[in-house]
């Protein structure tokens, strides 16, 4: 019987201390062949030939000027570069991959054939210790067991990714006998831990370090050339990016019936009494009491700032702090 999914638009207080996640809405792009590593190398802003089948990288694949078509996950997995990310962004990244690929050794596609699943919490390690022999962490972020994958993802919370065949992920969900919550609440663990959601909206919009990029490791500045490497350069040596990306969270939830939030939705923010475009949206998490956004605005916003929803003024919100420090300067 398939493993069924409850809804998580719900007080994140209420949360339980571990539980999965089915990640509907996730996938990857593989690329395989005898030239993978060399082509994909030339294609994305992280350093392809410093993978292993232990470690795990973050990275963008941009487009010639330096716009970023997907931020992604990078792992190995029987003898193929998986590139984990969300649905959304999948189709622009492959047309892409696959268009410059024509000389090349590789064959690149979206992956089809797998189950993707979170653990979230205190316990998610203990849980599956009893179940494999080794389990990844941060010095070794990526284990492979027979056919799962486990990827270790740091940050303010326990989180493991689960890779598998559809039919054994499920079996392997049910034996932990934890709540599993639908897709959403994977989107709210990303905004918290401020790695980007990108859609089908905000493709090509962004280069790479107004996404935080560099600060979470996601562009190798000695690796050489790849597509949109110039503006990437520019943007980090010239000092000429002014954006970066924010968590924001609401502060009075409970009073609004919230609209739906749109992917390139426009947040403004409160100068004296005037209101002035702040930025764009990338992603939101609604729940009974609080929403949750992912934005990307001026990268000397002051903390201080109140923002508000343009379609839905009386939405306010505030900054929250990131688990990192977003440096213009490394």
């Amino acid at each position: 019987m398939p493993i069924k999914t409850i809804d998580s638009t719900r007080d994140v207080a209420q949360l339980p201390s571990t539980y999965a996640i089915s990640l509907t809405d996730y996938s990857a792009i593989s690329l395989s062949g005898e030239e993978q590593s060399k082509y994909l190398q030339g294609q994305v802003t992280c350093d392809v030939n410093a993978l292993n089948n232990n470690s795990l990288s973050h990275g963008a694949h941009c487009d010639a000027k330096g716009k970023v078509l997907s931020v992604f996950r990078l792992i190995n997995r029987d003898n193929e570069h998986l590139l984990l990310q969300p649905k959304n962004s999948v189709a622009a990244s492959l047309s892409a991959l696959q268009k410059f690929a024509v000389f090349a050794k590789v064959a690149i596609k979206e992956t089809t054939q797998l189950s993707f699943f979170a653990l979230v919490g205190n316990q998610a390690n203990e849980l599956l210790q009893k179940e494999f022999k080794s389990v990844p962490d941060s010095l070794t972020p990526v284990i492979q067991s027979g056919t799962t994958t486990l990827v270790y993802l740091a940050g303010k919370q326990e989180r493991y990714l689960i890779i598998d065949e559809p039919l054994a992920a499920e079996k392997l969900i049910n034996s932990f006998n934890l709540k599993l919550y639908d897709h959403a609440l994977w989107d709210l663990t990303e905004i918290q831990e401020g790695f980007p959601i990108l859609s089908q909206a905000t493709v090509e919009h962004y280069v790479p370090q107004m996404l935080n990029l560099q600060a979470i490791n996601g562009i190798s500045f000695t690796k050489g050339c790849y597509l949109g490497q110039e503006t990437v350069a520019r943007m980090q040596y010239l000092g000429k990016n002014k954006r970066a990306l924010f968590s924001l969270v609401s502060e009075n939830n409970e009073l609004i019936q919230v609209e739906t939030i749109c992917a390139g939705d426009i947040i403004e923010k409160q100068l004296g009494e005037n209101w002035r475009k702040a930025g764009d949206i990338l992603a939101s998490y609604t729940s009974e009491t609080q929403t949750y956004l992912q934005a990307v605005l001026a990268n000397d916003v002051d903390t201080n700032t109140v923002f508000r929803l343009k379609k839905q003024p009386e939405l306010l919100f505030k900054l929250t702090a990131l688990p990192y420090t977003i440096n213009q300067e490394d």
